[in-house]
């Protein structure tokens, strides 16, 4: 089995989680490119290898049981095992003005798009990747999550942040998940830990917010590489914890 490290990131075609994808690869690992769109996967892949990352595609949508099952034979087949499993792929639901999610009109099928993709999609990824993940000497998780999931940042008066009905409350459920998780795996060599990137310019922001992808991804790709006896069960950001 080769010794290359070898790292899964999720909705890795663009964004933060391809700037995830080549930081892990720039620091020599091998990385599964995950995403559902065949074409931005590939034009992925082809960037990441001109920059000289040993990158190759993933067929992946977290939202469909079959993809997830095949995903996971896939990195069988090319690799044997996962060092890295990065839940970055992410949606919001449809917003309103303001980027504002109102929790008294809000359509239910929003809600349960957001959470089969943010909750259901991490859990449905992180189980058919365990057995991989358990044949690494060091195995590291990153969920990657939004300070919005925050109760007490959400409460905090001196801190403005827009209603977000779906989204939030779905990263609130990812966030507990992760510590679920880190319970369940006490006593073993496998650390999961939740990302907060800040808010970041890209096409889910509408290009607005004062980070980089490139910062955006920092926090995650630490996680990622986190020496044994790190962290696990917490919430990170670039400048420390993140209060549940």
């Amino acid at each position: 089995m080769s010794e290359t490290m070898i790292a899964l990131v999720t909705g890795a075609n663009k964004g933060i989680g391809y700037e995830i994808a080549a930081g892990l690869g720039s620091l020599g690992y091998r990385v599964g490119v995950g995403a559902r769109d065949a074409a931005r996967r590939e034009t992925a892949v082809e960037k990441l290898r001109a920059a000289g990352v040993d990158a190759f595609g993933v067929p992946l949508d977290v939202t469909d049981d079959q993809s997830v099952t095949d995903a996971a034979e896939l990195i069988e087949r090319l690799a044997g095992r996962l060092d890295a499993l990065v839940n970055n792929a992410g949606v919001s639901g449809e917003m309103g003005p303001g980027w504002v999610q109102d929790p008294t009109a809000l359509d239910l099928e929003v809600l349960r798009s957001v959470l089969d993709t943010n909750v259901m999609g991490v859990v449905r990824t992180t189980n058919a990747m365990l057995p991989l993940l358990r044949r690494a000497a060091s195995p590291r998780i990153v969920n990657v999550s939004s300070s919005v999931g925050s109760l007490a940042r959400q409460t905090d008066p001196d801190i403005e942040m827009p209603i977000m009905a779906a989204y939030a409350p779905s990263k609130s459920f990812l966030n507990a998940l992760t510590v679920q998780y880190a319970r369940q795996f006490a006593g073993t060599n496998i650390l999961i830990n939740a990302a907060c990137p800040g808010l970041v310019a890209t096409d889910f922001t509408g290009f607005q917010g004062p980070r980089t992808p490139e910062q955006g991804a920092a926090t995650a790709i630490r996680l990622a590489t986190l020496p044994d006896g790190g962290p696990t069960g917490s919430f990170f950001e670039d400048d420390g914890v993140v209060p549940w």
